[in-house]
């Protein structure tokens, strides 16, 4: 294997890990009957906390848990507004991409003013952002195919109200899958942060968030479907860099737009053909 192929598909797996990560979480929100679509804004604030903790205490196990902890309050903050108070998913998701993007511009300019502007993340080692994927893909296919909280889950967001009926905890289990879909964002920033970037951009993410929604899709809420769909926008994005660094007569824009162009394509295609849950974005009230 040559210098050239073995460069390609370490930036293959660098590509590919933050969005698995993300698109596991979304799995087992939407499993649940919970369309997040603030995963995008869930990402680049747990980018920007796993960034400014990982500088201010040099440790990269910190800066992940930083950014896991950042993306789970957020995401409480998405539950409390859809799962308490009933508002629209779509709204409030929306809303939090938002913020977060004005947020997280604002308060690093206000705490990596110019003269720490060159400041970078400590490493922990593309090793441990690898097994971590591994282990959150095995154990979420394992979780939702083989365990009875898994049937429960599933059976909430397919149908809410005969899973109420049968004893299953309707709120509560939404709401953890909720949180648990905000760390995994957020732990998808810091792997930005940490692996990928070495520094904090404003805007960093760069939709993959709403490319980790399409994956859910592109994969029919399979674990395995979804890396390997990863693994196909992964593949286009190490692509764009290769023809960018061959410096061949192509239109920047144009290699800018080839994983978005390859989301909307994936929509188009399977957006039809894929059975969402039952119950998926419809709002949950017990019947006393």
């Amino acid at each position: 294997m040559d210098a050239g192929t073995l460069a390609l598909l370490l930036s293959l797996l660098r590509l590919t890990t933050p969005l698995c990560i993300a698109a596991m979480g979304e799995l087992v929100a939407e499993r649940a009957g919970v369309l997040n679509i603030g995963i995008e804004g869930m990402m680049l604030v747990g980018a920007l906390v796993a960034f400014a903790v990982g500088v201010s205490t040099g440790s990269g196990l910190l800066a992940v848990l930083g950014g896991i902890s950042a993306g789970a309050a957020l995401a409480a903050l998405f539950a409390a507004f859809v799962l308490w108070r009933g508002a629209d998913p779509i709204v409030c998701g929306a809303a939090l991409n938002l913020f977060a993007l004005g947020a997280t511009g604002t308060f690093y300019r206000v705490l990596f003013p110019p003269e720490l502007a060159h400041a970078t993340a400590p490493q922990p080692g593309a090793l441990v952002f690898v097994v971590l994927t591994g282990l959150l893909v095995l154990g979420v296919g394992l979780f939702l195919a083989r365990t009875r909280l898994g049937l429960a889950l599933r059976a909430v967001g397919e149908r809410a109200d005969a899973a109420h009926a049968q004893g299953v905890r309707v709120l509560r289990i939404r709401w953890a899958a909720t949180l648990f879909g905000g760390a995994c964002a957020g732990l998808a920033g810091a792997t930005l942060v940490l692996w990928i970037a070495d520094t904090f951009v404003e805007g960093m993410t760069s939709g993959r968030g709403f490319i980790a929604l399409a994956l859910v899709l592109f994969g029919g809420y399979r674990p395995l479907r979804i890396v390997a769909g990863a693994l196909l926008f992964g593949a286009a994005s190490a692509l764009q860099f290769r023809l960018q660094a061959r410096g061949l007569e192509i239109p920047y824009g144009l290699l800018l737009m080839t994983p978005y162009l390859l989301t909307l394509a994936v929509l188009a295609l399977f957006a039809s053909r894929v059975r969402p849950p039952a119950d998926l974005a419809r709002p949950f009230r017990p019947r006393v």
